[in-house]
């Protein structure tokens, strides 16, 4: 009886990497952005953050979510950066 709960815990586990791999998919084709240019904007992000901090390039994660507007509701394409900043460079 056991096995069946593993089992079914793996294809749950499936399911809803399935689910949230098929959401991006949906978010990218939405927003009009090739993946092409998406990856321009994030090397472009990287590269102006650089200048003023040191960065662990290890944990970037960027990415293009939706999102509703607060002042209507409205869903809209949404680009989230988490860089995380191991030092930050001194003023020259």
């Amino acid at each position: 009886m056991d096995l069946f709960k593993f089992l079914n815990k793996d294809s749950q586990r499936s399911k809803n990497v399935a689910k949230e791999r098929l959401k991006l998919v949906l978010i990218h084709d939405r927003s009009d952005l090739s993946p092409r240019l998406l990856e321009m904007i994030k090397g472009d992000m990287i590269r102006v953050v650089k200048e003023y901090a040191e960065v662990d390039e290890e944990g970037l994660d960027i990415k293009l979510t939706r999102m509703k507007r607060e002042s209507d509701g409205m869903p809209m394409s949404a680009l989230v950066a988490n860089i995380p900043i191991v030092k930050v460079r001194e003023n020259e």
